[in-house]
């Protein structure tokens, strides 16, 4: 997944706000956001190649998501990094505490969100080694560390902080904030290791290509009375909608 976007205790009628944009070849095996049958209290999709997920909730409120660095890493020899996020939904230390337990040199580059209804923890196993606790914000979360200064989270977190402002906020809106094809200024553009067309491709929230881009939206909603709702929309590599999932949940 290459771009989270969270409100975190930010309203008070809607204390957590997720809307995600995970990127990932097309031809990467992969199943649709649904209750998994070997862990009954996680809800997410999956990656069907290491067994993973890249964002997912639990029914009693646990919060995960995941992405990469963008960086040389290779993956060979490395634990899946999918795992991390499904190893905190299955079982219930606080996100501190599991957070504090993880072995970053274990993984190839990962920036982690991991929540429940008391804390939100930032960790990466680049710059920030030690997790950090989340005070009440809005923070946006792409291939790198949390709130860099990349085109697609400046956009994101301005018109997160919008719609949370006007009192729009809705799957429809948030699913429409993450479509946006809009990419930055050619000046803004780091290819790295890329190509210039590439990298400027990878710049939008929502990315389009035959063989890499935006394989699906995921939207998290949890409000004052408890009651979360997850939906995450599917897309072909020409960019179409292929499919809708929604599930709710009432938290104790």
């Amino acid at each position: 997944m290459c771009l989270i976007l969270l409100a975190w205790q930010q309203d008070a009628a809607l204390p957590l706000v997720v809307a995600a944009n995970r990127d990932e070849f097309h031809r990467r095996p992969t199943r649709a956001l649904h209750w998994w049958s070997d862990h009954p209290d996680v809800l997410a999709g999956r990656d069907l190649e290491a067994g993973g997920t890249w964002l997912g909730v639990s029914r009693d409120g646990r919060f995960a998501a995941l992405t990469n660095f963008r960086d040389a890493d290779r993956n060979r020899g490395r634990r899946s990094r999918g795992e991390l996020v499904s190893g905190f939904l299955i079982e219930s230390r606080s996100p501190l505490a599991y957070a504090a337990d993880i072995d970053g040199d274990s993984y190839a580059g990962f920036s982690l969100l991991l929540g429940d209804r008391r804390q939100m923890v930032y960790v990466n196993n680049r710059g920030r080694r030690e997790p950090e606790l989340l005070p009440p914000g809005i923070y946006g979360l792409a291939n790198a560390e949390l709130d860099a200064a990349w085109h697609k989270t400046r956009y994101g977190k301005s018109a997160l902080d919008e719609l949370l402002a006007t009192g729009r906020v809705s799957p429809g809106a948030l699913g429409e904030l993450l479509t946006n094809r809009e990419r930055a200024r050619a000046a803004e553009v780091e290819t790295g290791d890329l190509s210039f067309d590439l990298a400027h491709a990878l710049t939008a929230p929502f990315i389009v290509s035959p063989d890499y881009g935006t394989r699906s939206s995921t939207i998290v909603l949890l409000d004052d009375g408890g009651r979360m709702t997850v939906t995450e929309r599917t897309y072909a590599p020409d960019g179409r909608q292929e499919g809708e999932e929604r599930a709710w949940l009432q938290l104790e």
